[in-house]
């Protein structure tokens, strides 16, 4: 759906891109992760074709950005940082003025309109005028506008900052919604929410793709240690006392007492080192016994931090 072949952008002396590739599937929700000036919005901008790159190429239903602007602009619905919006109109004359500019058969705009208007939730603010919504509102009115002319591609950038809670909820949902009948890219710093609506995720730092994978896989494979929850009966001190006596273990700390000593614990290990077997052994001969034992990945925050202070170590 969406292909990016060694994507290099400079401005005068400094270089923004440098030889970015990726690739987005058909019917895909991409996170598309980086720290400020790491070159997402570069690189978003290039494929909405706001700005040209100095080489590569970008391709959007086998259409390239240079050779076939119009035909990637028509599949392409955009929702910057900051949505384009007019305050001083109201949502439906906006809506329609967007329409003409995406040149929208007349006869189905009013359809069209309606139908978006009620998906995204903004039909009962339809006459009002833009500058008297609420953040949430404006920010449904522009992704509203992104979905004008019924583009398969969605570029969604910050889709929920400043939002409050209760509103990054919904547009969260209506995100997941969406992903069933378009292919998304969602760039986002509340990674939490990259997590739970993205099936993969592109980091880039310093204009460099610095790892691409599902979060789960990242999670696995970032890190040199490995990480699980476990919940034994038994008093805290005692217990603390064998795990840490175990071959492997290089942390051990008490978290949560469900109740009297009965008490959960994060145990961080070496990667290549499963005590799990260690652990059930030593705590029935001590008569602790375990109660629960799971898992725990690295989060995308943690996986995002290690990337880019890993990059940045080995850039000094």
């Amino acid at each position: 759906m969406i292909e990016i072949q060694n994507l290099t952008k400079r401005y005068g002396n400094v270089l923004a891109l440098k030889d970015v590739s990726f690739t987005v599937e058909k019917g895909e929700i991409l996170g598309f992760l980086g720290p400020n000036g790491a070159g997402k919005s570069t690189t978003m901008n290039i494929i909405t074709g706001y700005i040209p790159s100095t080489s590569g190429s970008v391709k959007v239903c086998g259409y390239d950005i240079m050779e076939n602007p119009m035909e990637v602009k028509r599949r392409i619905g955009y929702l910057p940082e900051n949505p384009p919006l007019y305050f001083d109109m109201t949502v439906i004359d906006y809506l329609n003025f967007v329409s003409q500019l995406k040149k929208v058969d007349k006869k189905i705009r009013i359809a069209q309109l309606n139908d978006i208007m009620e998906l995204v939730g903004i039909t009962e603010v339809r006459n009002r005028l833009i500058r008297n919504l609420s953040k949430g509102y404006k920010q449904r009115v522009g992704l509203a506008q992104a979905l004008v002319g019924k583009p398969e591609v969605l570029i969604l950038d910050e889709p929920t900052v400043g939002l409050d809670p209760k509103q990054i909820i919904e547009i969260r949902k209506l995100i997941k919604a969406l992903g069933e009948e378009h292919t998304i890219i969602l760039s986002s710093h509340i990674l939490s929410e990259v997590s739970a609506i993205c099936g993969r995720v592109v980091i880039i730092h310093k204009g460099e793709i610095a790892a691409v994978d599902t979060p789960d896989n990242l999670s696995k494979n970032f890190g040199k240690v490995s990480k699980m929850s476990v919940t034994i009966s038994g008093p805290k001190n005692s217990v603390l006392g064998y795990i840490n006596g175990i071959y492997g273990v290089r942390y051990a700390e008490a978290t949560i007492e469900r109740e009297k000593d009965v008490i959960t614990y994060i145990i961080e290990t070496d990667k290549d080192i499963d005590i799990r077997r260690t652990l059930f052994f030593t705590m029935a001969k001590a008569g602790y016994p375990i109660i629960e034992l799971k898992s725990v990945g690295m989060t995308l925050e943690e996986i995002f931090l290690q990337v880019v202070t890993k990059e940045e170590k080995e850039v000094n």
